[in-house]
């Protein structure tokens, strides 16, 4: 029986005709689990009765459900099903004997108990990739303990502390950053065990966490510290140790960033762009050293000269000198930013009240598969009936 929408996961696209169930809530798993469903394999959404909590978050957005369940579970087919019964389990069974990856967040004493832990299922389908994500990871004292992004990847890392500047209180990561990173991570490790699998392996357990993910991400502070014991935390801008790595205001009031890159050359032309070109000699800004010794004097010069002139004429002289730079930009402005729309920053999904609207895209395109399919969130339930008969269940058995 044909199943999925071929406006949803049409032929020729990268992954079609790969099977994935997803029995995962909130953000991390389903996250993983959406890129596959855009690189277009069929991904079966399984929900608990009264569906993923995440659903409901703001739901009084047009189509009913919340804008941030929306951009990573686009394109899925969505199963309700009671797995602590035994037949809403006998139909997640039937549902992983037949699928390449199983990708799940479930808590793992809960999965053990309900036999849809790795050993389970792989005694059902041997080809299995069954992906787990975690906040801790499968092993140690914390392995079943919760865990969101802002914990396990921000606070536990020490994410939290090296970003906060010297005296002042932790702050919390923006919504779900450190979860659509650790998706990033478990859909990469997915891709490389079916391709492992289908040069002649098995199935595998692929294991990704918070804390694993987080702990990468902050690779460049650990080796410093291992290496040098440096702890160096974010500083104020005022106190900054490169003072031209820094933010800068436009006369208009418009801020932007700059980066330079070789020590003397962007130091002189970010001067020029400036227009402060007699700091260049001046001894208190002769080295790097005493740059870094006199922050906050040179910042305030530099202030001043940008100060002085339009944010489109700073955009100008940056761009001619050829210095790493970006403005500073709200939602909207990213949202209307011609070098955003064609990086393929963004995709249309319908919200199923006949509106449309822009969400965020992958972060990877590849060449040949910009494809026109619809980006549809299904409604709680919506494909269980199609889905069980093609498991050889009835609805009316598993409501009984």
């Amino acid at each position: 029986m044909a199943l999925a929408d071929p406006q949803l996961h049409p032929e020729g696209t990268l992954l079609d005709g790969f099977k994935v169930v997803e029995l995962a809530n909130y953000v991390a798993g389903p996250a993983a689990a959406g890129i596959m469903a855009e690189w277009g394999a069929e991904v079966i959404k399984v929900e608990p009765p009264g569906g993923d909590p995440l659903r409901w978050l703001r739901a009084d957005a047009p189509g009913g459900h919340s804008p941030a369940f929306e951009i990573i579970n686009r394109g899925k087919l969505c199963i309700e099903l009671d797995t602590n019964s035994d037949l809403g389990r006998e139909a997640l069974q039937r549902l992983v004997a037949e699928a390449d990856v199983f990708i799940t967040n479930i808590r793992p004493a809960s999965l053990t108990k309900a036999k849809l832990d790795w050993p389970s299922l792989q005694a059902i389908n041997p080809r299995l990739i069954y992906a787990s994500f975690t906040g801790y990871g499968l092993s140690g004292p914390d392995a079943n303990t919760p865990a969101f992004d802002n914990a396990a990847f921000w606070a536990r890392t020490g994410m939290a502390d090296v970003t906060r500047p010297e005296g002042s209180d932790p702050f919390s990561i923006r919504q779900g950053s450190g979860d659509h990173t650790s998706a990033l991570a478990m859909a990469l490790g997915i891709v490389t065990a079916l391709l492992a699998r289908d040069r002649g392996g098995g199935g595998r357990l692929v294991e990704a966490s918070l804390l694993r993910t987080g702990t990468y991400v902050m690779g460049g502070e650990f080796a410093n510290h291992v290496r040098f014991g440096e702890v160096v935390r974010t500083q104020s801008r005022d106190r900054a140790p490169n003072p031209l790595n820094n933010f800068f205001k436009s006369k208009d009031g418009r801020w932007f960033f700059c980066m330079p890159r070789a020590v003397t050359v962007d130091w002189h032309r970010i001067c020029v762009v400036a227009g402060v070109l007699d700091v260049v000699d001046d001894p208190l800004f002769a080295t790097p050293q005493a740059r870094a010794a006199n922050s906050a004097e040179l910042i305030a010069r530099l202030d001043a000269g940008f100060a002085a002139m339009a944010f489109d004429d700073i955009a100008e002289r940056l761009i001619a000198a050829d210095i790493v730079w970006s403005p500073v930009q709200d939602l909207a402005q990213l949202l209307s930013d011609p070098q955003a729309a064609a990086a393929g920053c963004f995709v249309e999904i319908e919200d199923g009240a006949g509106g449309r609207f822009p969400a965020t895209a992958p972060p990877i395109r590849f060449d040949g598969q910009e494809t026109q399919r619809k980006r549809v969130v299904a409604k709680l339930g919506q494909h269980t009936e199609i889905i069980l008969a093609r498991l050889g269940l009835s609805a009316a058995r598993l409501e009984s």
